[in-house]
């Protein structure tokens, strides 16, 4: 498995375990002037529950993979969390703001996989 399927699988656990909802993976690799190769985007239904996902994610990936977040915003309002590796954008929303933002449409020619609760690369 790539470097690469292996974060986003431990990324995607991460949300999981929080309960996070409606993830989507968009990759970019073939969108022109992309500057990372995958967004991750998910939603959670409080403050709380986005700031629980961010450090359940950051807490997978560090413990599995030895990988530590490049780069966070957003943790002090909880309303959209940016969690940046470097090639893979992570993006927590509160669903209100996710429906407002629209990342998912922003990109339209990113191929798009749903995540299930059971999912593998």
């Amino acid at each position: 498995m790539e470097n690469n399927d292996l974060l986003k699988n431990n990324i995607v656990e991460g949300i999981l375990e929080r309960k996070g909802e409606n993830i989507v993976i968009l990759n970019l690799e073939k969108v022109d002037n992309a500057f990372c190769s995958d967004f991750i985007i998910c939603h959670a239904d409080s403050n709380i529950q986005v700031n629980a996902i961010a450090d359940s994610v950051e807490k997978k990936v560090l413990d599995t993979l030895n990988v530590k977040v490049h780069h966070r915003e957003g943790l002090n309002n909880a309303i959209w969390v940016l969690l940046d590796y470097n090639d893979i954008l992570v993006h927590i929303f509160r669903q209100e703001y996710r429906d407002y933002y629209k990342l998912e449409e922003l990109w339209g020619d990113a191929l798009i996989t749903k995540i299930e609760e059971s999912f593998n690369f």
